[in-house]
């Protein structure tokens, strides 16, 4: 093996170090800290583990895996775009895009081939490993939001139409954790936890 191979991949592996710096809107469980992306990517890994079987289609989990781990190494350039920030979504592709050539463009050739195929095939959501991934990476936020009280979704003023919609594209890789995130988003409702409206004089939920 060439020095030079191992010594860019090291460099990699170093280089997404930052990933744990990146802070998400997401509160953990019980603590007030916010979750990094780092942390995220990994807690989305074991639900795959876990939850493989309510994939709608057969899934390769190690693609899955793969899938999970590079989707979101693009943020040590581009960092976590809050969902429901319309302003912060306007170039985000371009952003993102330009990130995953700089930073798997470290890795040997062959092997940044391959890691910029998975953060597409993730962006485009045509195989039933990518929309798997999708659903675990849509549902989990939700499940944190409002085991944490939904003080993020207070803190923005968010909606029950909003996340209904962040929502939707569960259902593509699993009608079973669809039914899961539905039921949490009525049970956020129910308990005042995420209002239907707000009201912009008041700054309450209505």
């Amino acid at each position: 093996m060439k020095p030079e191979r191992l010594a860019s991949q090291l460099q990699f592996i170093l280089e997404i170090d930052k990933l744990k710096e990146v802070l998400r809107m997401s509160l953990l469980l019980g603590s007030k800290r916010r979750e990094n992306s780092a942390e995220h990517s990994w807690h989305l890994a074991m639900m795959a583990l876990v939850l493989a079987e309510h994939a709608n289609e057969s899934v390769n989990l190690l693609h899955t895996l793969k899938l999970l781990l590079v989707h979101d190494i693009v943020e040590i350039d581009a960092g976590d775009t809050y969902a429901y920030d319309a302003d912060g979504h306007a170039g985000k592709d371009i952003r993102e895009r330009i990130a995953a050539k700089r930073i798997f463009g470290m890795l040997p050739s062959d092997q940044a081939e391959e890691m910029v195929a998975l953060w597409e095939e993730y962006e485009g959501q045509k195989t039933p490993e990518s929309q798997f991934a999708l659903a675990l990476d849509r549902l989990m936020p939700l499940m944190h939001n409002y085991h944490t009280g939904g003080v993020t979704w207070r803190e923005n003023r968010v909606t029950r139409s909003q996340v209904v919609e962040r929502m939707a594209p569960v259902s593509a890789g699993s009608d079973a954790l669809a039914e899961v995130a539905s039921a949490v988003v009525e049970q956020a409702v129910a308990s005042g936890l995420l209002p239907p409206t707000w009201s912009e004089r008041q700054g309450q939920p209505e």
